[in-house]
């Protein structure tokens, strides 16, 4: 018997990461992001998920949301696929996400597979909480949005799509229930984060695969945040652009040096003055090009241990090729450390490539001219 799969894209998702939008929810933002040149990438990440299923589809059976919410690629790639739902094509809303989902599970499905961020994550949620099966049914995210916080995504779209091959072969996996998580974009483009839990669902017990929940809150290690922004200052070479990447260990260098900050943006200093806020990815490929010198400074979320492809899009592929990993400073406190428990940092950029080439172990700076080598997997 196939392994009946359902597939819902949101097509619009992670379409206003790369132009510093830091989400796409409402029609103004994403006729905005749309202006400013922003692509969605969700095709393509769930493109690399569904590679990895491809040598089974003899053995799988997708019933996908029509046209490019899930119907079109799952037909190019050669899978059977029935189209379900409604909706114009090129325009698509939160209401066609939820309102499909009762149509996939009237077939049966084994799993539904989802691709978005934090905002698709709560559709799912709210569709399979009316319907009484949130705690019935397993889901499978395809990280592709700008907010990634909930815990039913993947860690990437291949390790996604790997989790899928072995559920698909049949391997016995142990299922929990994984928190969904949403915060207030208008007040996230404000620097201000607003989360909150909206309720759970069903996935895997893979942590290998599975990325976990962010950690909130404020780090109560303000001295060794002033620590490490002492050093990296103290080593600050001339003439050198420094792209200072989202999160509140960053943002100490720029407090130290006194100067305005973005703290969920990409901010950009030359000679230790401010050059450039809350950058998009064009803005930053745009300031390379007029730098010969460039390193990043960015850290790693806490409890995930994601480097990139979570809230940072606009340091994209091009963005990171073009620094070199030799000239990433990576910054994080001994408490977000500890809190990883041996778990690996992660990389999710959209580029296979590129995410292999990351790997290894990468010092991180833990204080002052204090350092660690942990392990990106």
């Amino acid at each position: 018997m196939a392994f009946k799969l359902g597939l819902i894209i949101n097509p619009i998702a992670g379409i206003g990461g790369s132009v510093a939008l830091k989400g796409s929810d409402g029609v103004a933002t994403l006729e905005k992001a749309r202006a400013l040149g922003g692509i969605s990438q969700a095709q393509d990440r769930v493109r690399t998920a569904l590679q990895a299923i491809q040598p089974l589809k003899d053995d799988v059976m997708i019933y996908a949301a029509a046209n490019e919410m899930g119907f079109d690629l799952a037909a190019e790639m050669g899978f059977q696929v029935e189209s379900l739902g409604e909706h114009q094509a090129g325009k698509t809303t939160a209401a066609d996400t939820e309102a499909v989902v009762a149509k996939i599970l009237d077939r049966g499905i084994d799993c539904l597979a989802f691709a978005g961020g934090d905002g698709t994550a709560r559709n799912i949620y709210n569709a399979l909480h009316a319907l009484h099966q949130h705690q019935q049914i397993p889901v499978l995210g395809i990280p592709a949005g700008c907010k990634i916080h909930s815990a039913v995504y993947g860690v990437t779209p291949k390790h996604a799509g790997e989790l899928l091959q072995l559920m698909i072969r049949g391997r016995p996996l142990s299922m929990h229930e994984a928190r969904v998580m949403d915060i207030d974009e208008e007040a996230f483009r404000h620097d201000i984060v607003k989360a909150r839990p909206y309720g759970e669902l069903i996935v895997a017990a893979e942590n290998h695969y599975m990325q976990n929940m962010k950690e909130g809150g404020v780090s109560h290690e303000a001295l060794v945040l002033q620590d490490m922004a002492a050093y990296v200052i103290e080593e600050m070479q001339d003439d050198t652009l420094y792209l200072i990447g989202s999160g509140t260990t960053p943002k100490a260098i720029l407090d130290e040096l006194q100067l305005e900050s973005t703290l969920l943006g990409v901010d950009a200093v030359l000679n230790r003055q401010l050059l450039a806020s809350d950058l998009s990815e064009s803005q930053i490929l745009d300031l390379l090009d007029g730098q010969p010198k460039a390193k990043l400074v960015i850290t790693l979320i806490g409890g995930q241990g994601h480097v990139f492809g979570r809230g940072n899009q606009q340091l994209s592929s091009r963005v990171i090729r073009r620094i070199g990993r030799d000239n990433i400073l990576l910054l994080a406190t001994p408490e977000k450390i500890h809190g990883l428990q041996g778990r690996p940092l992660r990389v999710d950029t959209g580029d296979e490539e590129l995410n292999d080439k990351l790997c290894g172990m990468m010092p991180v700076i833990t204080g002052y001219d204090e350092r660690v080598l942990y392990r990106i997997g």
